[in-house]
């Protein structure tokens, strides 16, 4: 071999090797995103290039207002849902109907089909939307502000803010993402725009306000144990039908709300639109990405807001803050030393005005975390130190939930404010019945099974062990959506 050829053949080698070693770097770059607890990780530890500069953080924006930079910068980043329904299927959920008739966003053949936004927060192609967006769809379709187009799965959803996480087939990443800014930060008059896709044919539609108010309740997320999140950006920024879930961004084009309601008498846009603050956004997609459900850290106490006519009532000194009417049992604020009268002023040294502050500097936490509580009694301050308490009253984690596709049915654990309720210790609950035996026998989407020919099922998994093991006729034991104990006897 002449040394001429020796050295190409190197070279050729090293060329080669180097391909080689990029393609790895790529795949494990993107298969590492998997590894990440939280999007801001995701955000900041992209390891293969960017589609475009949606990623470059350190983006600073001209001197003076100009929307150009905001709207181009996250365009991209903001995709068009339309969530699909089975022709026979009725959402169960009022708060599903309760937003599609605040919002007006079901299509007539309802509920065939619904549309609306969701804004990528990942490059692997986790996308958050609202919940009443997507709940209880048969097939979530994704198209990309480029047209690409993708069928979504469900990560998790929080109803007790309307968030939901979904996500796209990562083998077409790196996708456009939109990053994360500081809603904490975000003060009333600042410019914002909002970005969706109004009516499901305007796509990709860019509108302009200011941040009108913060921490806004307007009491239409509704939950059974009265554990909803509302501290509403609200702004003036044109929301229609179809941005919900849209993206809600500063003047730098950074995430700072996710687009949620609009207060409207007719339907359409009338002055006033609401975003869940990113702040709380950030935190509930986290929570589902690590666990497939929010882990909700509780305080323990019954509270109201202060005003004149509260403080002039109980001798208040201020007309501002929370209120403590009362405290629960070996709860975090009890073993702190909280009592019925005290009045919450701040938490973590950030100022706390109105309850809906308050449920919101709480909720960012987790079971477990530890809160300083600043209160006003009988005319002193008081700063305490509370660690926070989960639904069970413990700071353990909720461990994702197992689904089971078997026979026609989607099966799921209960949670575990349902097996409280329910005052059980376990069962497989129903999620989603197709034509099949399940459905043949008469049961329904919600009831959970307790047993099965006298043996008790305490998960879903352990149902799926049982019944494949299962000929002939057998006896079910559970408990209906409404709490009621049934039997049924149907043959397998």
């Amino acid at each position: 071999m002449s040394q001429r050829k020796f050295i190409l053949g190197i070279v050729l080698a090293a060329l080669l090797g180097g391909l080689v070693a990029v393609g790895v770097t790529h795949y494990l770059g993107l298969q590492s995103t998997f590894a990440y607890s939280s999007f801001e990780e995701k955000q900041q530890n992209v390891q293969y290039p960017n589609v475009n500069f949606l990623a470059d953080t350190s983006f600073a924006i001209p001197d003076g207002i100009n929307f150009v930079y905001a709207a181009e910068r996250v365009k991209p980043g903001v995709v068009f849902i339309r969530s699909i329904y089975d022709g026979s299927r009725r959402a169960r959920s009022s708060l599903l109907e309760d937003f599609y008739d605040y919002f007006g966003e079901r299509d007539s053949e309802r509920p065939s089909r619904s549309s609306g936004s969701g804004v990528i927060i990942s490059a692997d192609g986790y996308i958050v939307t609202n919940n009443h967006v997507i709940e209880e769809a048969d097939r979530i379709e994704v198209t990309l502000d480029d047209n690409r187009f993708y069928e979504a799965e469900i990560v998790g959803i929080d109803p007790t803010t309307d968030l939901a996480l979904i996500k796209i087939d990562d083998r077409a990443a790196p996708f456009p993402f939109v990053p994360f800014g500081d809603s904490d930060h975000v003060n009333v008059g600042e410019w914002v725009l909002a970005v969706g896709n109004p009516f499901g044919t305007l796509t990709s539609t860019v509108t302009a306000g200011i941040v009108s108010a913060k921490a806004r309740n307007i009491n239409i997320l509704h939950d059974r144990d009265n554990r909803q999140i509302e501290s509403f950006i609200q702004t003036d920024a044109a929301v229609n039908q179809g941005n919900s879930g849209g993206a809600l961004v500063n003047l730098k084009g950074e995430l700072v709300g996710i687009n949620t309601a609009i207060a409207t008498p007719t339907g359409s846009y009338a002055g006033y639109s609401f975003a869940v603050p990113v702040s709380l956004v950030q935190k509930v997609m986290d929570d589902l990405l690590e666990f497939g459900s929010v882990q909700r850290a509780l305080l323990g106490v019954s509270i109201r807001d202060v005003n004149a006519q509260l403080a002039s009532e109980r001798g208040l000194d201020m007309v501002s803050g929370v209120f403590i009417e009362g405290v629960a049992q070996e709860s975090a604020a009890a073993e702190a030393g909280m009592e019925p009268g005290d009045v919450i002023v701040e938490i973590d040294s950030r100022a706390v005005g109105n309850v809906a502050e308050l449920q919101e500097l709480v909720a960012r936490n987790r079971p477990g975390d530890e809160v300083k509580v600043t209160f006003w009694r009988k005319g002193e301050f008081e700063t305490v130190y509370a660690t926070l308490r989960n639904t069970m009253g413990n700071t353990d984690m909720v461990q994702k939930p197992q689904r089971i596709d078997f026979e026609g049915g989607i099966f799921g654990d209960p949670s575990p404010e349902t097996l409280e309720q329910l005052s059980i210790d376990g069962g497989a609950q129903i999620l989603r019945l197709s034509d099949g035996k399940w459905k043949n026998a008469g049961l329904e989407e919600g009831f959970i099974i307790t047993s099965i020919d006298k043996s008790s099922i305490k998960n879903a998994k352990e149902l799926e062990e049982v019944m494949l093991e299962k000929q002939g006729g057998i006896l079910i034991e559970g408990y209906t959506a409404a709490g009621e104990k049934t039997f049924y006897g149907f043959g397998w």
